[in-house]
């Protein structure tokens, strides 16, 4: 009789709770119904460039060589990129498309998800905050990062208010709600960004928090949550 093969391994996400790159994309392996296995990394304590930390520097490089989460391990394919990481799964599990076979409104979901991912989120992240905290003055970092998100909110409200149905794009969840879903839950709980010029946006933010795969994704029900979150 031949030997049972044995059952593959689970993807594994390095991710940080509050990341908005690792909310993303634990949102699209929510979407694709992928059961994976959550590696903790602690930026605030600077886990993923600390030789010191309980985390093996060494090997958390040859994930992400940026040093930055999230990483996604899966056998011997290695993704340190969330945009990356949300065409592998795209790839691999299209049984649950987030990109439509239109051209147009696939065109427009790598747009929207790129300006979120090259735009504003780059523009906002811990490192540039702290140093905006550090060089400028402190309390410094949160205009700098309200005119970053505004500006790209802009455009995107822009861009989808006359296309846009129960989602950012149509009526079903694709790649530009997985990007816009974490940006907006920031903005919203963060930074203070006032919504109220936005309508589409906020209306997108209230369907987002009423959906499973979303809900489950939140930062604040992450196993490296603070209790306090």
């Amino acid at each position: 009789m031949a030997e049972a093969e044995a059952p593959a391994a689970r993807p594994r996400l390095y991710s940080y709770w509050r990341s908005s790159c690792s909310h993303r994309v634990r949102i699209a392996l929510n979407l694709k119904g992928v059961d994976y296995e959550y590696k903790a990394v602690n930026l605030l304590k600077g886990e993923q460039s600390d030789p010191g930390s309980s985390l093996c520097l060494a090997e958390f490089i040859k994930l992400n060589p940026m040093k930055f989460v999230p990483a996604l391990v899966d056998g011997d394919a290695v993704i340190g990129d969330s945009y990356a990481i949300a065409l592998y799964l795209e790839d691999k599990y299209p049984e649950r498309p987030l990109l439509p076979q239109d051209l147009k409104k696939k065109a427009l979901n790598n747009q929207i998800a790129s300006i979120v991912g090259s735009g504003i989120q780059p523009l906002h992240n811990l490192t540039l905050l702290r140093f905006i905290e550090q060089k400028v003055g402190t309390g410094e970092s949160l205009p700098w990062t309200q005119q970053q998100i505004n500006k790209g909110f802009t455009a995107v409200e822009n861009m989808i208010k006359g296309c846009a149905g129960k989602y950012a794009t149509g009526d079903e969840v694709q790649l530009a709600d997985v990007f816009l879903a974490p940006q907006i839950f920031a903005a919203v709980t963060r930074f203070q960004i006032d919504m109220s010029n936005y309508p589409t946006l906020a209306r997108l933010h209230e369907e987002y928090m009423k959906h499973p795969a979303f809900q489950a994704a939140l930062p604040d029900r992450q196993p490296d949550a603070p209790t306090s979150a």
